[in-house]
């Protein structure tokens, strides 16, 4: 062995050049091998929403949400920060109906009711174990529930026509099924006063297949006749006709049906809810219903003044739900205890734009949550009532908030 070679030791920190450029070499294709982003990054990920392709799983086997606030929950202006819950998820707690409606909380029994209209029932969200079941089959296509003051459920039923109460004692009242000596069109939503009455909508859309019964031959949602409104029903159901314009209604604690707002000032009437002072009453107007003969809603939310004699005036278009420049229909809506109005928005196929609206009680929107499906209702729950449950056309979501719900149910 000549004294100029040396053995390379793989120990040793001697390197001959042959092996540095081997070396060399293999750490080059790597780096040619590894990703785009691992090599330069231009700066953060967006986070996932709704609209990102695909689009995000809100179920349990879906990702967790590692952002500090969902990316889903959106403030439109600074002042919806302080109601938006840090680390808060949006979760969807349960899937399977086919037209959901009328969350509302139960505070003594901690569980949440909501309606599946064209499953015709009732169903039930326990909160200990997040456990799901039929509440209540036959539901007569009940859409809007509440619960009162003294924790009982109300409900407007499409199929009977009527708003009832479920007494503690497991009792059924019937609250109103006419006005006049006139059938209701199909009780949509309802509200309890401190006072002991009761306020609801009475549009037409229970007068369909889908969602409760048409009417019997000859009336407006069955003008040809050609329907069979007595299919698969009860006896008794199938021979109303709609007699009513679509209007608003309060049911006095002596019984007494009241017209309060009619059809002239907001057609086809859908969801409602009081101010947390009960000065305010927010009614929505949806679209043209079956059997209207006139344009139907214009997709808007209107607000009155309440008398202290029951009586509204001083009607304003509260929002006409446009969002830049997308129509976010509303439907059913709650008041937090800032006034604030929390709007389930049902935009049809621009996604990204389904889920709740939030608007100051000016009229001014600041902040969204978007869910993957359109929403026809929301309430506020859980003890503290600072969750927000969204009723999804097929599926339950909910969200911790930084407020409360300003009333029961």
């Amino acid at each position: 062995m000549k004294h100029s070679e040396k053995v390379e030791d793989p120990g040793s920190a001697v390197m001959s050049r042959r092996t540095l450029v081997g070396a060399m070499g293999a750490v080059t294709a790597a780096a040619a091998a590894a990703p785009a982003f691992a090599q330069a990054q231009p700066g953060p990920v967006a986070p996932p929403s709704t609209i990102t392709t695909p689009p995000r799983d809100f179920s349990p086997r879906g990702a967790p949400t590692t952002y500090f606030t969902d990316p889903d929950v959106l403030s439109v202006d600074p002042l919806f920060n302080q109601y938006a819950q840090p680390n808060s998820a949006i979760q969807r707690l349960w899937t399977g109906a086919l037209w959901m409606e009328g969350p509302a909380w139960n505070a003594q029994g901690r569980y949440l009711v909501w309606s599946d209209i064209p499953n015709n029932r009732q169903m039930r969200w326990i909160e200990d174990d997040g456990h799901v079941s039929v509440f209540r089959m036959p539901s007569n296509n009940s859409n809007g529930n509440t619960f009162d003051f003294q924790g009982r459920q109300l409900s407007c039923e499409h199929l009977t026509r009527r708003v009832v109460r479920y007494e503690l004692d497991g009792s059924v009242t019937v609250l109103a099924d006419s006005y006049n000596g006139k059938r209701l069109n199909s009780p949509n939503d309802v509200v309890p006063h401190p006072d002991g009455s009761y306020w609801f909508t009475d549009p037409p859309y229970g007068g369909q297949l889908y969602e409760g019964a048409p009417d019997a031959a000859g009336g407006p949602s069955n003008a040809g006749g050609r329907l069979k409104p007595r299919l698969g029903q009860a006896a008794e159901i199938g021979s109303a006709k709609r007699e009513l314009p679509t209007s608003c209604y309060r049911i006095d604690p002596s019984g007494r049906v009241d017209l309060v707002v009619p059809e002239d000032q907001v057609p086809d009437p859908n969801g409602l809810c009081f101010s947390p002072d009960y000065k305010k009453l927010y009614v929505v107007s949806t679209g043209k219903g079956p059997g209207d003969t006139g344009p139907g809603g214009k997709g808007d939310v209107h607000v009155f003044d309440v008398g202290t004699d029951n009586k509204l005036s001083n009607r304003k278009l509260f929002s006409d739900c446009m969002v830049d420049g997308v129509k976010c229909g509303p439907d059913g809506l709650r008041c937090d205890v800032d006034g604030n109005v929390w709007m389930a928005s049902n935009a049809g196929r621009a996604v990204g734009y389904s889920g709740v609206t939030v608007w100051t009680p000016e009229g001014k929107l600041i902040g969204r949550i978007r869910i993957p499906e359109i929403c026809g209702n929301v309430c506020f729950g859980g003890p503290k009532r600072n969750r927000l449950f969204m009723a999804g056309s097929q599926s339950l979501y909910a969200v911790y908030v930084n407020t409360q719900g300003a009333a029961p149910g």
